[in-house]
């Protein structure tokens, strides 16, 4: 609390600009909006935002989108009493008569399930405590498969619930005794099958239940094997499974379901060195892989009956796309939202036979916006050891590089997860003061494939900071900004590389906003009780061994605060964060005061009524940016209404 008044004070000449870049920003967005529908079965399913309402309205029309609208849920009023709240399962029964969803409001991501019956408009189960937030129903429209949390907040056991039965009855029906594993539960889209996946970091195993015999026993498709995933999905007499098995950048192969074990598995579409198979979606007639190659995301499409394939085409030179809701087996129409740093979130159907691709939705942005007022390019820079890294950035047209552009550089690099270029209509405030905004796409991230993940984690972490150095350094040769206008973010994992950047390099940097970061590594690994700890051993490595143990003492965060000039700093923490303990920034900033050498800005500002992901709410989430977006402009001098002409 002292902490969140000494930043109050320090940032109260701010407030007219926060004021003013929260109504800029409030103005591009559409505040009372609707959702593209997805039909499942005779119904068309939607949510809505209204003006002034701080979460979504979940409904549903039957027959077709003029029918009435019957409201499933509505987060505002389950919201009153909270000063968070969090969706996690939401999930209709099969016949549509039953909603089971769960609620977190704390930011502690233990959600409470509820199963309503949507007929009714009541509650019909008594909550469960402690759940996960993924579940499946069963084809008999009355079992519901849900996990729980232990200690550590890890999902690791799976419950199954009966409706009108008491849930102190529900029966384990699987126990994961690993603690470097956690659970995930799902449906195949042929809606055949339950699935039980465990996964750690690097490694995967898939359990399977008949959805029509729910009281049957999971069955293992084929044991664990350390550093071997694999991913699966159900079409007629076959499992498909996207695999590194003998591999690096996964391969599709089938099996039949009557025998799944991995002796059993054949080459559908065969493992390539310069293409990963990122995700993969199995329909009646075809299979949609959703692939990279040189850190571009593709959607290939394979045409069953026809035996032919195709390729969605993209022309941006650096975009994003993502798989959208497709619940639907037996269907040609595949939908997929795709956004760059200048396309806003546009959603499309595309027909997998005709090649026809129908834009559904692109999300309004007020104001005026023209994507042609604004350039996105995709450069390399050269890391330390030769490797160039992908660098994606947009700027308002007519921009100059002179070397005195402000310029925001995020970055990530953890876990094999891919730090899209996506659109955010918050940055245009950004972008009209004359800043740069790039992504340095860095090792320890999957934009390159599995090999660029491998190659930023472990005994190679460092790598994911050289890189981002590199990045940094090539925007300034380029002229792109200089060190006194650059300034950077990254979050949770991307606050790791944040807090090493500026421990090695802090002189590179005007400025740095530091979100949930993942920065008391070795004092948390060496602490099993924490929550995530255990699973973090399958992508840092264990520090109870002395080769980790010295490695990460090489770069991690708080062990590396020295006596030196650092640059002014934001770091921003949730009290209820079971990601990230609020103590890690909290003793981290108390480290940077305590050696730093400089009279810089140094804030610590934790949210008090939220977790990992900030506040719940859409107006307290602008609020947020507002803030870290006016401490920017005020450490680099510019005021909050140096915007340049259209």
């Amino acid at each position: 609390k002292a902490e969140n008044e000494y930043t109050r004070l320090k940032m109260l000449h701010t407030e007219d600009m926060q004021s003013e870049l929260y109504k800029e920003m409030l103005s591009r967005i559409k505040e009372t909006d609707l959702s593209v529908p997805v039909r499942i079965g005779n119904y068309y399913y939607y949510s809505r935002t209204e003006k002034g309402k701080q979460y979504a309205i979940y409904c549903r029309r039957e027959g077709d989108l003029g029918g009435r609208e019957q409201v499933l849920l509505d987060l505002n009023s389950l919201a009153d009493r909270h000063a968070y709240l969090e969706l996690g399962a939401y999930e209709v029964s099969p016949d549509h008569n039953y909603l089971a969803y769960s609620l977190d409001t704390t930011g502690s991501e233990r959600y409470t399930l509820y199963i309503k019956d949507i007929t009714e408009d009541t509650l019909v189960t008594e909550q469960v405590e402690n759940v996960g937030y993924q579940l499946a129903w069963a084809n008999d429209n009355r079992t519901i498969f849900y996990s729980v949390l232990d200690e550590a907040k890890r999902p690791y056991q799976v419950y199954r619930h009966i409706i009108d039965t008491d849930p102190a009855a529900d029966s384990l029906v699987y126990h994961e005794k690993d603690e470097a594993f956690w659970i995930d539960i799902y449906k195949t889209r042929s809606r055949k099958y339950i699935l039980i996946q465990t996964d750690s970091h690097n490694t995967t195993e898939v359990r399977y239940l008949s959805a029509d015999e729910p009281l049957g026993e999971f069955k293992v498709i084929e044991p664990r094997e350390a550093g071997v995933e694999y991913y699966l999905d159900h079409r007629g007499g076959t499992f498909y499974i996207r695999t590194n098995r003998d591999v690096e950048n996964f391969k599709l192969m089938v099996t039949p379901v009557r025998a799944p074990a991995a002796k059993n598995w054949q080459d559908f579409v065969p493992h390539r060195d310069s293409v990963t198979i990122d995700d993969f979606d199995v329909f009646l007639d075809h299979i949609v892989l959703y692939e990279k190659e040189r850190g571009l995301g593709k959607i290939r499409i394979i045409n069953l009956p026809e035996k032919s394939e195709h390729y969605v085409e993209f022309s941006e030179p650096t975009y994003a796309i993502f798989r959208d809701k497709n619940p639907e087996f037996c269907t040609h129409t595949l939908r997929f939202t795709y956004m760059s740093l200048v396309t806003p979130k546009s959603v499309f159907d595309y027909d997998m036979n005709t090649r026809i691709r129908e834009l559904k939705k692109q999300y309004e942005v007020l104001g005026g916006y023209e994507p042609g007022n604004y350039r996105s390019e995709r450069i390399w820079a050269q890391g330390r050891d030769g490797t160039m890294i992908p660098i994606s950035l947009v700027y308002k047209k007519g921009l100059m590089k002179n070397g005195t552009n402000p310029l925001l550089l995020d970055g990530y690099g953890a876990y094999g997860l891919d730090e899209w270029p996506y659109f955010s209509s918050n940055r245009i405030s950004l972008l009209d003061r004359g800043f740069v905004y790039a992504i340095a796409h860095v090792r320890g991230g999957g934009e390159m494939g599995k090999y660029w993940h491998q190659q930023g984690s472990f005994l190679n972490k460092i790598n994911t900071f050289t890189d981002f150095i590199a990045c940094a350094e090539h925007l300034i040769e380029q002229k792109y900004t200089s060190s006194q206008r650059l300034v950077i973010y990254g979050g949770s994992a991307g606050g790791t590389l944040i807090g090493a950047v500026v421990n090695m390099r802090p002189e590179l940097f005007r400025a740095a906003i530091a979100d949930v970061p993942f920065v008391d590594i070795i004092n948390t690994l060496l602490d099993p009780s924490i929550p995530l700890t255990v699973v973090e051993y399958t992508e840092l490595g264990n520090p109870f061994e002395k080769e980790f143990y010295e490695y990460m003492k090489r770069y991690a965060p708080y062990d590396n605060v020295t006596a030196q000039d650092y640059p002014s700093m934001l770091v921003r923490a949730g009290f209820n964060d079971p990601r990230v303990g609020y103590w890690e920034p909290a003793k981290w900033v108390a480290k940077l005061r305590a050696l730093k050498t400089d009279d810089h800005l140094l804030l610590l500002e934790v949210n008090m009524d939220a977790g990992h992901g900030g506040p719940s709410g859409r107006y307290d989430y602008l609020t947020e940016v507002a803030f870290q977006y006016a401490f920017l402009l005020d450490v680099l001098g510019i005021a909050g209404s140096d915007v340049t002409d259209q």
